[in-house]
């Protein structure tokens, strides 16, 4: 079971990257890993995708404001249970073991959200995914809010009705999940999982995005009324565990 994520999305200047993936990768990782109830951790770095989606987040309204982490370069995911696994003990009281607050501090622009799954579809690939483990090779994970009640309604129906069935029979989704924030700025996420880069790409972001079905819904009653963290979606390869 793991219906609760912990996301952490952070910047790391280029003078402490090596170092600190490291660690990360060595120690801080494995020993989120090890916490009792804790059922899968991932970490992904962004990349952007291809030249369909950077021309699509161009449109995209983006939040901005100096109240949240405007962090985009890497994603770490922690799978629990429940989300409320993240509430006992509370993320911030966690007494952490000597040296790793230094090197957390190496975190730059550092935004945080406790997520719910409401719903995971299997795509044509789903036979490859881990049971009990971390999300696919490579991922696209989008968090945003709607700018009004009504467009929230409008979303869950584009998903239900068109997204979703689409990425069941997309070749090289291996999953799809949704979630809704229970912590954090964001209200909505969405993840999908994929077998590689190369599938992302050429079915996702070419076929699917560039030849959109439900173009008419998506540019008229969802696209212009959601509101981005910055630099979402994240769309990237697993960094850690390392891919088989």
């Amino acid at each position: 079971m793991d219906l609760g994520v912990w996301a952490t999305w952070y910047d790391l200047d280029d003078a402490h990257k090596e170092a600190y993936l490291s660690w990360a990768h060595d120690v801080y990782l494995p020993y989120l890993r090890a916490m009792p109830g804790i059922s899968w951790v991932a970490h992904y770095g962004h990349e952007g995708g291809g030249p369909q989606m950077k021309k699509l987040v161009k449109s995209v309204i983006g939040r901005t404001d100096a109240d949240i982490g405007q962090g985009t370069q890497f994603v770490i995911l922690v799978g629990a249970a429940s989300p409320h696994t993240f509430f006992n003990p509370h993320i911030p009281d966690i007494v952490w073991p000597d040296g790793f607050d230094a090197m957390l501090a190496r975190q730059r622009g550092r935004r945080a959200a406790i997520l719910a799954e409401v719903h995971r579809l299997s795509g044509p690939d789903g036979e490859t995914a881990t049971v009990g483990g971390p999300p696919g090779p490579y991922i696209q994970m989008g968090s945003f809010c709607m700018s009004n009640e009504e467009k929230d309604f409008e979303l869950g129906k584009w998903y239900a009705q068109h997204r979703l069935p689409y990425m069941a029979q997309m070749p090289g989704c291996i999953a799809t999940r949704k979630y809704v924030g229970v912590a954090g700025w964001a209200k909505h996420a969405v993840m999908y999982e994929f077998t590689s880069a190369k599938a992302r790409l050429k079915q996702f972001e070419v076929k699917h995005e560039t030849h959109n079905l439900d173009s008419e819904a998506w540019h008229t009653k969802v696209l212009p009324f959601t509101r981005h963290t910055p630099g979402s979606p994240t769309i990237g390869p697993r960094l850690w565990p390392p891919v088989d």
